[in-house]
């Protein structure tokens, strides 16, 4: 039996071993295959070398979690179409007083958008209008891209929809919404004004640049600009027939007003000797009309004005329909993003006041699919399902390296030392998922830890349980700062800003880690001071 144990042992941390390269590292040369079919390889083994039975497999996975992460991302291809991430990037250029104020806005932007459509979707749509700015105004992308991946980590721990890892815990600890909100909104707020000081002082010459003319008065977004290039592991961007039947809808209506305003400067230059002709020839244009011939009397030059005075009727007649069909185009455009946002901001007040969550998100996403009134596949489609099927291989994975025993042991070793009813064991604690956060990622961190910590802290006080969670959720949501590959973001806002065409800047592993090390490091202490 003990050689058994032994052997199971060897092969569950084996088998997390791999898992964890594959997670951290996606495309590692021996063998490619990304993280979720490393999560889905992690679960079969475990399963298939016996570290757990398929039942244990089973119950391991967590379905209030899972419908937590699809109804929030249901709802956000929803915002996305709704324009609400584009009305974001037009407030980061909108009266802008100078590079800092755009350090600033970029941070609280980021920050409150995280807050609620997830850290890696605000990276995913934010990052190509900070591009935007930057070379408009002839600024280094690097401060601002620095400030949108770091604001979002910083803002996505306020919420329990705001991360993956707050979902799990928002679940297993079974804190409310709203305690949950109250509970780190003081630390992210002040978390995010730190943030943008430092970002401020670590790049002042940078940033102590003369606004020029285009600054003051430019505009880095047109109203009809979109973000349709942007792509994420969660799910696409706005959706392509909308967009096509939109900016369509705009071309005809533009092309409708040049086509009149050139008819009527024809007829402003036409002699009024002409236009009398032209009222003449008209009669001869209605016998035509009714009996299929021309007059014997209408010679070529009249029937050159008939051709060009029907085309003016025919013209002027079509316009008025034009303007009626984009009206009513644009009164039905409006009305459905009335709905998005209403629906949205129900969704946020049923979520405060105690409603069960993943039932909450799952009923907004489809009162939105209802809405839509058409077939919703085209935007189910946006839903990452590798995502969840990462999250199903993670919990199984996760639980097999559960049952070896190690994870308990070395908690055991470390626990007298991180008691929270003391201000040194606060400082381990936050040491210790800090140091795991960054090697093994945030989510297995919390998966491991959370269950451990919750009960030491419950052999305190049961306030102090709850502390204990959000200390988990902040500091484990923070860590991500500390380097490039610390969390999703980081690498979506490098890979965006990689990819984008024609603002192409590579953010660097050290540029990213002499900011981070430092943010990191006071922005966790400085919260943890604040929550409550």
């Amino acid at each position: 039996m003990a050689a058994a144990s032994f052997v199971k042992v060897v092969l569950g941390s084996v088998v997390f071993a791999i898992f964890w390269v594959l997670a951290v590292f996606p495309a590692v040369p021996c063998l490619p295959v990304g993280r979720t079919a490393g999560s889905l390889l992690g679960a079969v083994l475990m399963v298939w070398f016996g570290v757990i039975t398929p039942d244990q497999a089973y119950d391991a996975i967590d379905l209030p979690i899972l419908g937590l992460l699809f109804g929030t991302m249901v709802v956000s291809v929803y915002l996305e179409r709704a324009d609400t991430f584009k009305y974001l990037g037009k407030l980061l250029s909108w009266k802008s007083k100078g590079p800092k104020d755009l350090i600033c806005r970029i941070c609280l932007i980021s920050a409150i958008s995280s807050a609620f459509f997830t850290n890696d979707t605000s990276c995913v749509i934010l990052t190509e209008f900070v591009l935007k700015i930057a070379r408009q105004h002839n600024l280094p992308p690097h401060p601002f891209l620095l400030a949108l991946a770091s604001s979002a980590n910083i803002g996505s721990a306020a919420t329990p929809i705001g991360n993956p890892q707050n979902l799990v815990i928002a679940v297993r600890s079974e804190i409310s919404f709203l305690d949950f909100v109250t509970g780190i909104l003081a630390a992210m707020l002040v978390g995010v004004l730190v943030n943008a000081l430092l970002l401020i002082c670590m790049h002042w010459r940078l940033l102590s640049v003369q606004k020029d003319e285009e600054y003051a008065t430019g505009e880095v977004v047109d109203e009809e600009e979109v973000i349709c290039l942007a792509t994420t592991s969660h799910f696409s961007s706005l959706d392509s027939q909308d967009m096509n039947v939109q900016s369509s809808s705009n071309r005809n209506g533009s092309t409708a007003h040049l086509d009149t305003s050139n008819d009527q400067n024809e007829i402003q230059r036409v002699p009024s000797g002409s236009i009398d002709s032209a009222r003449s020839t008209s009669n001869a244009s209605n016998e035509i009309t009714t009996y299929g011939c021309p007059p014997k009397n209408v010679g070529p030059v009249a029937s050159e004005m008939i051709a060009s005075t029907d085309s003016l009727k025919d013209a002027l007649c079509v316009k008025p329909l034009e303007q009626k069909e984009n009206i009513s185009t644009r009164w039905k455009r409006r009305s459905w993003k009335f709905s998005v946002y209403f629906v949205t901001v129900g969704m946020l007040i049923c979520l405060l006041l105690g409603f069960d969550m993943s039932w909450t998100a799952i009923a907004a996403g489809l009162a939105l699919v209802v809405l839509d009134f058409k077939d919703a596949g085209s935007c189910l489609e946006k839903v990452s399902y590798s995502l969840l099927v990462f999250f199903c291989g993670m919990f199984i994975t996760v639980e097999g390296f559960e049952k070896t025993g190690i994870p308990g042991s070395l908690w055991d070793s470390m626990e007298p030392y991180a008691k929270i009813n003391h201000v040194s064991g606060t400082a381990v604690l936050a040491v210790i998922i800090l140091v795991l956060s960054n090697l093994a990622s945030n989510v297995p961190t919390v998966l491991l830890l959370g269950s451990r910590v919750a009960a030491s802290a419950a052999a305190i006080s049961a306030s102090d349980e709850r502390k204990a969670w959000l200390i988990l959720a902040w500091v484990s949501t923070v860590a991500g700062n500390l380097s490039l590959l610390g969390s999703a973001a980081n690498l979506i806002v490098c890979e965006q800003a990689r990819r984008a065409p024609d603002l192409g800047y590579t953010l660097s592993f050290w540029e990213h880690l002499k900011f981070g090390v430092p943010s990191t490091l006071i922005v966790t202490a400085i919260g943890l001071a604040l929550i409550r």
